[in-house]
């Protein structure tokens, strides 16, 4: 899967909470100052050819929606994120965060329950 730009991933976010929309939606969701249509329909264009995006007609326009689920690409995006600023490991990058954020035993004891909140009692395995 590839990486996308930050504008791209700007309008993936909101596809993915939209489910569905045209250009004039997105760009209606869009912050100030708004981009030109032509800027998020080109943006859109590209995000189909990279295979993110797909869409069906509706009427002298298009629908759009995504084809990537949010949780692969984040999935993706945070092993990318490992592998290419803590060598591949999830200790490092923890250790970095709780550093950087200043982050208590409390906190991370907190951490450490939603994650085995998150493994199947029955058999180990997470959801």
């Amino acid at each position: 899967m590839r990486q996308l730009t930050k504008a791209e991933e700007e309008v993936m976010q909101l596809l993915w909470q939209l489910e569905k929309a045209n250009v004039a939606a997105l760009i209606a969701e869009l912050p100030e100052p708004k981009p030109a249509y032509n800027t998020v329909s080109t943006i859109v264009r590209i995000l189909e050819d990279k295979g993110f995006v797909g869409h069906e007609k509706e009427g002298r326009g298009h629908l759009y929606f995504p084809l990537v689920k949010k949780s692969d690409y984040s999935h993706q995006s945070i092993n990318q994120l490992v592998d290419n600023y803590f060598q591949g490991s999830f200790k490092s990058m923890v250790s970095f965060f709780m550093k950087k954020n200043d982050m208590g035993l409390s906190e991370l004891e907190s951490v450490l329950k939603e994650i085995k909140k998150m493994e199947d009692p029955l058999d180990g395995e997470k959801k």
